[in-house]
């Protein structure tokens, strides 16, 4: 197992967090940890009625100086006041800005079902129990069009290279009840190069 990704999961307040680090394959740490210094890749947790750690927001800016790639779960917003767009701005004044590369598309009923890629602007639908990919329509296009724009605008200087360099944090909207966005956080995580440990 030469190959695997040195990763650490940074915990935070969240009573999901072991079901997370099982789901995505990530051992968890802790903010102080001293082997974070030689992580690939972390995933921070921001939960919309919890908020994050305090611990990662007392040692953000000491960890970011190691330009760790770095990525941003939302959970806890598909039932709360704060949705995932909302959320992501408070992440940006808490920790820093992040960019979304996925926003959430919900049912008649208010409840998040789905996300629409804004770099190929396909929708992946979680209703059904499993992932289907879908075209979006063009009411889906015309309601991501600025968000797109800004998300394009941040990947014209050298795409998703710049998070493998620990300079983007994409944010990622994760509910577990129908696994939306376990799969697009595993995209980002397979960025990262694997290396030998």
């Amino acid at each position: 197992m030469s190959n695997l990704i040195n990763a650490r999961f940074i915990l935070g307040i969240s009573p999901e967090n072991q079901q997370i680090a099982t789901a995505l394959g990530l051992p968890v740490a802790d903010i102080q940890d001293p082997t974070l210094i030689t992580a690939d890749v972390v995933v921070v947790v921001a939960s919309a009625k919890t908020g994050i750690d305090s611990k990662i927001l007392n040692n953000w800016p000491t960890f970011r100086e190691l330009y760790i790639p770095t990525i941003v779960i939302v959970i806890d917003f598909e039932d709360g006041d704060v949705d995932f767009e909302d959320m992501c701005a408070i992440v940006g004044r808490m920790l820093e800005p992040v960019l979304t590369p996925y926003l959430v598309l919900h049912a008649d009923d208010g409840q998040p079902t789905a996300v629409i890629n804004l770099e190929d602007q396909m929708i992946t639908d979680y209703s059904a129990g499993k992932a289907s990919h879908i075209p979006s329509e063009k009411e889906h296009r015309e309601l991501v069009l600025d968000f797109k724009e800004e998300l394009s605008a941040a990947l014209s200087e050298g795409g998703w290279d710049q998070f493998v360099q620990g300079l983007l944090i994409p944010a990622i909207p994760l509910i577990f009840k129908n696994n939306l966005g376990i799969a697009e956080v595993k995209r980002f995580l397979n960025m990262i190069p694997t290396r030998g440990q």
